[in-house]
């Protein structure tokens, strides 16, 4: 008789290795010894597949899954490996590459035409409880829309009503998904060799939905088989993102609900109050969070939770929907994506809102170990556990649903139990930042422009700019990579630009207050903080308004002395801990808009090496930009400072400019000459 075999037994996460942040390993403790499963426990179990990780598996048909490992020894010679129908490892990799560049850009521009079809609903007047909150720049983004702000009366130019402005927009944003003619109105807020770049390679974006469901396509068995080809038709559908579904998105947003200026909160999970109800909002669409916040901050609702109890309600937020109500509303930040679980296993979560993207199916199961309500709100984003609730939300009746939401968590503020452990550590942060208050920030109400920022980096004491952006990846230690990358770039006098769970990670550490400059930054960078008064890291929002960072570049293009596209500034992008298919699509657009990015944990890529050197070398001719590769932090921003260091010396600014003070007989000699 043969023994009985036993089930593996599940290996749980050392919480020292797993993050570097105090209030997270603490919470894996307290999980590890209420015997409750976490992400970092599941990634010390499961092994990820190897060949999969190199790019080379190919499950696109039923003769598949083709794995085509990379030998040991490397390629000698030419390499014939291949897959059932003959798919080399160049087409596999290419393949599979832009799939997850569909797959990133179907969620970033799924997200915006959401938001447009909510700005549609607003300027049809259908829904009362969406406004037009920033008419300034709804007109600013109105002539890119080919809309004009403007009618010829009589012979005299009068402004044109603002309803019917914000119609036409709505209706001209909503075509950008299919229409059957032309090319994205966006591209030509590009500069223009960039965007002439574009179209002497071909990638003009027509429109977002047909990029993707080409690429779908095209990666069908038997269709295209050339990765270059591939390639071209994947850099389509990451602009389509970038300066398309992204881009409109954040506009969008803006209008129907503030465009973000600097202001404080705070961010970790010791945001969370004891005595308070803990609502936490976790997904990236703002459309339902925006009106929580509304309602949450009623004073009827505020009482309501006190007669329930409570000293009032304590709203946070994860990932990308936590980005959002912070920039506009100071909602503090409970955590970045990984800490989701952990946000439960406080027992002061009374409830979960979650919409769309990077929601753990098992918040469900760890809830089922405490008190704390799951909602689900959205359509396409349910879970099959019975203890989630389904509220779906309406735009037509949006603070009704977002009433339900809030008043089914105060209520549920009773049932917690006496086992609540809610970590005291939070970190000090300024938020908000954007093309519109960089501007402010530098040049005042009066003179507000980007040349302060080209000046600094002219003269040395800024070295360049860098946007360090993207996920938390359970590969990696927690926010080890993100701390090291940007402390390094700070130190060495670069300033960064932050987006999505790096921003949280940033703010968590405190590296996004103006003060933090003086600790961590080169003398350089440390002077302008100080004087212009910001921090050395701006966070400047969610995953989709990494756009903000594409029109940013743009300004500094345009106030001049930096040469005249995207790749000739002494710039870089970087997503050191990546896991979301949204992030290869965010690097790409990047790299075909001239940025050299480095993403860190792995690329797809490594197992097809002709492919692998294609995007990480031969990119650079065609767009200016490329892909790049590098696990370990610190070499990882040394290499984004070299790259800037190449830049600086092609533009001859090389050597930091001598300060002179100039007499006024100097001044006189220099205006007479």
């Amino acid at each position: 008789m043969k023994p009985e075999k036993k089930a593996p037994k599940s290996k749980q996460a050392d919480p020292a290795q797993a993050s570097i942040d105090k209030a997270t390993r603490a919470m894996l403790r307290r999980a590890q010894e209420l015997g409750i499963e976490t992400v970092f426990d599941r990634a010390a179990t499961m092994k990820a597949c190897n060949i999969g990780a190199q790019g080379t598996c190919c499950k696109n048909c039923g003769m598949g899954p083709c794995r085509l490992p990379l030998p040991k020894g490397g390629i000698e010679g030419d390499d014939d490996r291949k897959g059932l129908c003959g798919a080399t490892a160049n087409t596999i990799a290419a393949r599979n590459f832009i799939r997850m560049i569909a797959g990133g850009a179907a969620a970033h521009s799924d997200h915006g035409r959401c938001v447009a079809e909510v700005f549609l609903s607003a300027a049809r007047k259908e829904s009362q409880d969406y406004t037009i909150k920033d008419p300034i720049k709804l007109l600013s983004i109105a002539p890119f829309l080919e809309v004009a702000t403007t009618v010829e009366v009589d012979g005299e130019t009068l402004d044109r009503d603002m309803d019917e402005i914000a119609l036409e927009v709505a209706e001209k944003a909503i075509s950008e998904w299919g229409k059957s003619e032309g090319e994205l109105l966006y591209l030509k807020r590009a500069p223009k060799p960039l965007y002439e770049k574009w179209a002497k390679t071909g990638v003009r974006p027509r429109n977002i939905d047909r990029e993707i469901v080409e690429i779908m396509h095209r990666t069908h068995i038997g269709v295209d088989q050339d990765y270059k080809n591939l390639m071209r038709q994947g850099t389509r559908a990451a602009i389509a993102d970038g300066w398309g579904g992204s881009m409109l998105a954040t506009d969008l947003q803006d209008v129907l609900f503030g465009t973000p200026y600097p202001l404080q909160s705070e961010a970790n999970l010791g945001v969370m109050k004891e005595d308070h109800v803990n609502l936490v909002i976790h997904g990236h669409e703002p459309v339902l969070s925006e009106m929580i916040v509304a309602v949450a901050q009623k004073p009827e609702m505020i009482a309501y939770a006190q007669s329930r109890g409570a000293k009032g309600i304590q709203l946070s937020g994860i990932c990308c929907t936590a980005n959002e109500i912070l920039q506009r509303h100071g909602v503090p930040l409970c955590g970045t994506f990984l800490q989701q679980e952990l946000a439960i296993i406080t027992g002061a979560c009374d409830a979960m809102v979650v919409d769309i993207q990077c929601i753990f199916q098992n918040v469900a199961n760890v809830a089922q170990c405490f008190h704390t309500k799951i909602i689900t709100t959205h359509p396409i984003a349910r879970m099959e556990q019975e203890n989630v609730i389904h509220i779906e939300f309406d735009e037509h009746h949006a603070l009704e649903d977002a009433e339900r939401i809030v008043k089914m968590a105060i209520d549920n503020f009773a049932n917690r139990g006496a086992d609540v452990m809610i970590p005291p550590q939070k970190g000090s942060q300024v938020a908000g930042f954007g093309v519109e208050s960089i501007r402010y920030h530098l040049g005042g109400i009066f003179r507000g422009d980007y040349y302060t920022l080209n000046d600094n980096i002219i003269n040395g004491r800024i070295r360049g700019i860098a946007g360090v952006v993207g996920c938390n990846n359970a590969r990696t230690r927690h926010n080890e990579g993100h701390i090291a990358v940007v402390k390094e770039l700070i130190k060495n006098d670069v300033i960064v630009l932050t987006t999505g769970c790096n921003g949280i990670a940033c703010a968590m550490e405190g590296l996004l207050t103006p003060e933090s400059a003086a600790v961590h930054c080169g003398p350089g960078l440390a002077e302008v903080c100080e004087t212009v008064g910001i921090p050395p890291v701006l966070h400047m929002g969610s995953c989709v308004d990494n756009s903000r960072i594409l029109l940013a570049a743009t300004e500094v293009v345009n106030a001049g002395g930096l040469g005249h596209d995207i790749s000739e500034l002494p710039a870089a992008g970087s997503a050191p801990e990546w896991m979301s298919e949204k992030a290869i699509s965010i690097g790409h657009y990047f790299v075909a808009s001239g940025v050299y990015t480095v993403f860190g944990v792995g690329l797809p890529v490594t197992g097809a090496p002709v492919f692998q050197r294609y995007i990480f070398e031969e990119f650079e001719k065609l767009y200016g930009g490329m892909w790049d590769l590098e696990i370990d932090p610190l070499k990882h921003a040394q290499k984004m400072i070299a790259h800037i260091d190449r830049k600086r010396k092609e533009l001859g600014i090389d050597r930091q400019r001598e300060r002179i003070m100039v007499d006024m007989a100097t001044r006189r000699a220099l205006e007479s000459a």
